[in-house]
């Protein structure tokens, strides 16, 4: 008996670190764009990923409500950074933003691909895995999106992408928790 309750708890806890992260991953995403449009604004690339990147929030969020699970405490941090993240890149040129993208969709592609494997097997989260393998598909659909507007011809683009998926991924480990 006890030890069901505790499998059951971490189960939930586990459920609730993953919207949680996701959620905080999707709310940089849109701030990541919300600054590159700020710069590249007419681009009709990247309003539509935005535009995408906006609907996965709004599912995340409603999750949240709805499950009654806390946002990360760090939403501040991920807007200023992925807001700061977004312009900067802009401000680079267009292929730097793209580049940006690349960066990020690669390290949520994994992300969201471990996630399914571990909701593979939880029947009463059919509907989450639903969600993730649509977004899943939706991130490396960006990605290619990003690789054919030239993306890798980004000056020093080995080195920015290295530094933007290191970063994400910072962001993925802290938003689970705090």
């Amino acid at each position: 008996m006890t030890k069901n309750l505790i499998t059951k708890k971490s189960k939930n806890n586990l459920i609730a670190d993953m919207i949680r992260v996701n959620q905080a991953g999707e709310f940089g995403a849109q701030r990541i764009y919300e600054g590159q449009l700020a710069i590249l604004k007419n681009d009709k690339t990247i309003q539509k990923m935005a535009q995408q990147e906006l609907k996965h929030l709004e599912v995340f969020n409603k999750m949240l409500v709805d499950r009654g699970i806390r946002p990360t405490a760090l939403s501040p941090f991920w807007s200023l950074g992925g807001y700061i993240l977004g312009i900067t890149t802009a401000m680079i040129d267009r292929k730097a933003a793209m580049a940006c993208t690349v960066a990020v969709e690669e390290v949520i592609d994994e992300h969201y691909k471990s996630q399914q494997k571990k909701l593979k097997n939880n029947n009463q989260e059919k509907e989450l895995l639903q969600l993730i393998s649509k977004f899943r598909n939706e991130e490396i659909e960006h990605k290619n999106i990003a690789l054919k507007h030239n993306a890798e011809d980004a000056k020093g683009f080995k080195v920015m992408t290295h530094g933007i998926k290191t970063i994400t991924k910072l962001a993925i480990f802290l938003s689970k928790k705090i």
